[in-house]
């Protein structure tokens, strides 16, 4: 991530509200975890972290912004790590549960697979590309495109929960968003396998 984006991080965390709720799905879906081990990707201020802790879960909380990371200090059971994850490496086998909702970067997929113990859940929520969006992001790199995260994670996870919808923010903007819930089959893969 350049400079720039967390710089820009940096500015929407110190000046614009940010939702407190958890994300939907991770409230409805986390407790499928078999262990108590979560990450949450691109935490921000660490609304579903939160959760998770609340939930019993000891939580590595990574995100890009300082300020956002600060909120989550010295909470019970949340460990937060100001990470770049452009250059950052995930802990390989170490997680039952991994959570990332509105941040798509598509490298960290093979990372992401390794993190996770065997049976170990993934929940993933982020906005699509869809021509009846109201407001979206500037650039549709960091949108799924209709059926990806089916076609991405069919092979390798047994899918729980698969959804493509269209939702409404509190401003009235309108956004298509898909989301995946998937436990990991047993048997690992390596990076070249997982985008063969």
């Amino acid at each position: 991530m350049s400079l720039e984006d967390k710089t820009r991080w940096e500015s929407k965390y110190q000046t614009k509200n940010m939702p407190s709720e958890p994300v939907k799905i991770v409230e409805q879906y986390a407790k499928l975890a078999r262990g108590k081990m979560a990450l949450d990707i691109a935490c921000g201020q660490g609304r579903n972290s939160k959760f998770l802790a609340e939930q019993g879960f000891k939580v590595d909380a990574l995100d890009i912004s300082p300020t956002a990371l600060k909120v989550l200090k010295d909470i019970e059971n949340i460990r937060p790590k100001e990470v770049d994850f452009d250059t950052y490496k995930l802990e390989e086998n170490r997680y039952d549960l991994i959570v990332c909702t509105y941040y798509l970067e598509r490298s960290l997929f093979p990372q992401i697979e390794n993190a996770l113990k065997e049976d170990g859940i993934l929940i993933l929520e982020t906005f699509m590309h869809h021509p009846d969006n109201t407001k979206e992001p500037s650039n549709r790199r960091f949108m799924l495109e209709e059926g990806e995260l089916e076609v991405t994670f069919d092979d390798r996870y047994d899918l729980m929960h698969i959804s493509e919808f269209m939702d409404e923010d509190m401003c009235g903007e309108k956004t298509m968003k898909g989301s995946i819930v998937a436990k990991k089959k047993r048997g690992g893969m390596t990076d070249e396998d997982f985008w063969a």
